[in-house]
């Protein structure tokens, strides 16, 4: 048995895209506002962000490659004049990681101007573009996010206000979007009718603000007034608040991946604690795999809730362990795989005087790939450590995400090739735990009405068509949304 690690891309999940708008009654700038928020969801993307301003229906924007630190500044921020404004963090699921592909996506048409920010995937947008690019349209990105963009357009031609339009659109999109428009005199989000990806709004005084995490409202002073649901559409103007609810509704399918790895510990998510619900993780893997050590350990940052909640389960004491160095490129970013290894170990390093001759639980937010994982078992045992055991709060990637969430074809899928003993041996742990797909319920303290599960399991909630794949292994799909058979789904 033998498996390559060096022929293998990047290892490990990467964050989606993260939004945030502001209609301001002048308690806020709205520049400064989208800046701090755009800061606390700087995790969910760091390849580019940008932010658009209407200033009495006049629209300016400024994104371009960076973190939002490098990429705006004091000068910047004040010449970004308005009354609202929309803004974006991007990390590419759909598209390059280009300036062109940057959000928001500022629009100029016959109707006068909008500005989109979009988190999610469209799973039927190849299919539109195709369409629009037969009747001429001309698109200026490889983002799905411009679909979006034209199909607005074209129904602001036919209908009489900006939400109008924005409500024909929706009804043509399929998958996932958390979306952030703004047209010359009204904010409007819109949330998919699954609730794929997370939607927030808050509240100062009068400024009504939106974002993908409530850490997001507490980072510029609102207060957090409730989640967008799945299927509605919310219009911020001068006449107040309205809220626009589907005609129709899905089961609610938030990914909850967000709760396991993407958001901040800080936020609520759709009511439940996404800090709560990690440490459940943790005591899930501490009643299911239990074993004899010193110390607990997480790796950072996901990591770190789950071993505590392991660590009050089993009693066993946890510790810091390894250090994180939040100064430098992440891993995935080298430019070749040696390069990728050696980075873990600059990136992460264990404090070796709590590790040395100690049996060592450590607790990891997911394998994907499986090209690292050997190297931090291999980073702790060359600390000292007798013993390392290894837990995992989520259960193992079977199926990739077509709603966001960059988890690769199935032919990447270290636990797709290989059992959970055969990942065990592979990595160097002593032994390997992986939490339950049955024990999901359990993470979220059985409170949620409705998840994403379909990357362990193959149950994709809206449809999967053939034009959705672009490149990923099919795998024996069928291209609906039923991807693996009753009895396959009870063995996972």
């Amino acid at each position: 048995m033998s498996f390559n690690f060096s022929n293998l891309p990047k290892e490990g999940l990467h964050e989606e895209c993260g939004v945030f708008g502001i209609y301001s009654d002048g308690t806020l700038d709205p520049a400064y506002a989208c800046y701090n928020g755009l800061l606390a969801l700087q995790h969910r993307g760091q390849e580019s962000c940008g932010i658009a301003v209407s200033d009495d229906g006049v629209m300016d924007y400024h994104k371009d490659m960076g973190l939002v630190t490098e990429v705006f500044n004091n000068s910047i921020l004040d010449s970004l004049n308005g009354q609202m404004a929309v803004s974006h963090v991007r990390y590419s699921t759909a598209g390059g990681s280009v300036l062109e592909n940057a959000q928001p996506l500022v629009m100029r048409y016959v109707k006068g101007t909008l500005a989109v920010a979009h988190n999610g995937n469209l799973t039927n947008a190849v299919e539109i573009r195709r369409q629009l690019e037969k009747r001429g349209a001309i698109f200026q990105t490889t983002i799905d996010s411009e679909v979006i963009c034209y199909v607005i357009a074209r129904e602001r031609l036919k209908t009489r206000s900006a939400e109008e339009a924005v409500i024909e659109a929706v009804k043509q999109l399929e998958g996932a979007y958390s979306l952030l428009v703004m047209s010359p005199r009204k904010l409007i989000a819109a949330r998919d009718p699954h609730g794929f990806r997370p939607l927030c709004m808050g509240k100062l005084n009068d400024t009504v603000v939106f974002a993908s995490e409530s850490a997001a409202l507490d980072a510029c002073g609102a207060q957090f007034v409730r989640d967008v649901e799945p299927g509605e559409i919310i219009v911020v103007d001068k006449n107040g608040i309205r809220s626009i609810m589907p005609e129709k509704k899905c089961n609610k399918s938030l990914c909850v991946f967000e709760y396991i790895y993407f958001a901040r510990t800080d936020s609520m998510i759709d009511g439940i604690s996404v800090y709560e619900a990690r440490k459940e993780a943790g005591r899930i893997l501490a009643r299911e795999f239990p074993v004899d050590a010193d110390l607990v350990i997480g790796v950072p940052e996901s990591g770190i809730d789950a071993a505590i909640g392991y660590s009050e389960e089993s009693g066993i004491p946890y510790e810091k362990g390894i250090v994180k160095n939040s100064y430098i490129g992440r891993t995935f970013i080298k430019p070749s795989q040696s390069e990728r290894m050696k980075s873990v170990r600059i990136k992460l390093n264990p404090i070796s005087d709590y590790i040395k001759g100690k049996r060592v639980v450590v607790i990891d937010d997911s394998i994907v790939r499986g090209t690292t994982v050997d190297r931090i078992v291999n980073m702790l045992r060359s600390a000292g450590a007798s013993e390392v055991h290894l837990r995992i709060s989520s259960p193992p990637f079977l199926w990739p995400c077509y709603y966001g969430t960059d988890i690769p074809s199935r032919g990447e899928l270290i636990a797709v090739n290989h059992t959970v003993d055969e990942i065990c041996k592979l990595s160097g742990a002593d032994t390997l735990g992986y939490l339950p797909a049955s024990k999901l319920d359990d993470m979220l303290g059985n409170k949620s009405t409705g998840y994403c599960h379909a990357c362990f399991t193959g149950y994709y909630p809206a449809p999967i068509t053939k034009l959705t794949f672009k490149g990923k292994e099919r795998g024996g799909m069928n291209f609906d949304n039923k991807c693996v058979s009753k009895e396959e789904k009870n063995d996972v």
